[in-house]
């Protein structure tokens, strides 16, 4: 069970009845990792509740998770890799689309998750005090479980296809979490921005599309000329995405300057969306 010392508040003593003294938010902006650590239990009650939501009167359930990228890949395959024949890296083409789009199919549902997160849940925000931080890092398990078992597919397909998993695959999980921070850090930007206008819905899947092409999911970064790297480096996917697909299938490794860009940025999105959604907290039960 969570009391209001849980979360940063003091119970002050009187004659009758408690009295309960919650403090604002911190001006800094920066996280209260404490009290966030004391709301543990309900972070996993919410994150579980979306899971069951997700699932509960799905027609083929957990399927979605792998059609998505699976259906997905097909097409690129036919239009990318048969018509256009866009290099691979030595792949078979659905093996590199697959590989590609595991993991932007994860990072685009959590920033997408993370962007409505404030909006959706906007009655307990407005009834209950509990740090609203839990909100956007919430929406991190949803795309965890689609994750799992679309990873599965994909390394059957590579499989398949007579590639070689390669050792480097325990790497998976550091390239998995850049893409997390990046897709929490940019989708917290746009859940503070959802609470005022409410175009911001319509705006997403728009967004999503663009990071797409922009990020070498259909195309190996590597065919960017290298005056134009270091800016499409910019964009964490790039190195997150060709790191993934070299640690399974053992493709050219990210450059340096993908890596260290990357992780740059990652860590800019990452505390710089937190610390923007923490300062507007205050003002969303308002604000809603």
């Amino acid at each position: 069970m969570w009391t209001p010392q849980a979360f940063g508040s003091t119970m002050l003593s009187a004659p009758d009845s408690p009295v309960t003294l919650i403090r604002p938010a911190r001006r800094s902006g920066l996280p209260d990792f404490r009290e966030l650590w004391q709301a543990r239990d309900l972070a996993l009650i919410l994150a579980w509740r979306d899971v069951k939501v997700r699932y509960k009167q799905s027609l083929i359930g957990i399927a979605w998770a792998v059609l998505q990228p699976l259906l997905t890949m097909v097409v690129f395959t036919l239009i990318f890799g048969t018509f256009a024949q866009l290099p691979s890296q030595g792949l078979d083409y659905p093996v590199f689309a697959m590989l590609n789009l595991v993991p932007w199919t994860f990072l685009a549902a959590v920033f997408t998750l993370t962007a409505g997160s404030v909006l959706t849940n906007r009655m307990l925000v407005q009834k209950v005090h509990f740090p609203l931080l839990i909100l956007p890092l919430a929406c991190i398990l949803v795309p965890l479980v689609d994750f799992v078992f679309s990873f599965a597919v994909g390394l059957g397909i590579t499989t398949w296809y007579d590639t070689a998993i390669q050792p480097t695959i325990v790497l998976v999980p550091l390239f998995l979490l850049m893409l997390a921070m990046t897709g929490i850090g940019l989708g917290s930007f746009l859940a503070v921005v959802n609470v005022r206008y409410r175009d911001v819905p319509y705006a997403v899947p728009f967004l999503v599309q663009l990071w797409l092409f922009a990020s070498g999911v259909i195309y190996a970064a590597e065919a960017l000329p290298e005056r134009y790297l270091a800016i499409a480096s910019l964009n964490p996917a790039i190195g997150a995405i060709t790191g993934f697909r070299w640690a399974v299938a053992g493709t050219p490794p990210p450059t340096t300057t993908m890596l260290v860009v990357g992780v740059i940025m990652t860590l800019v999105f990452f505390v710089g969306g937190l610390a923007f959604y923490r300062r507007a907290e205050p003002r969303f039960a308002d604000t809603l």
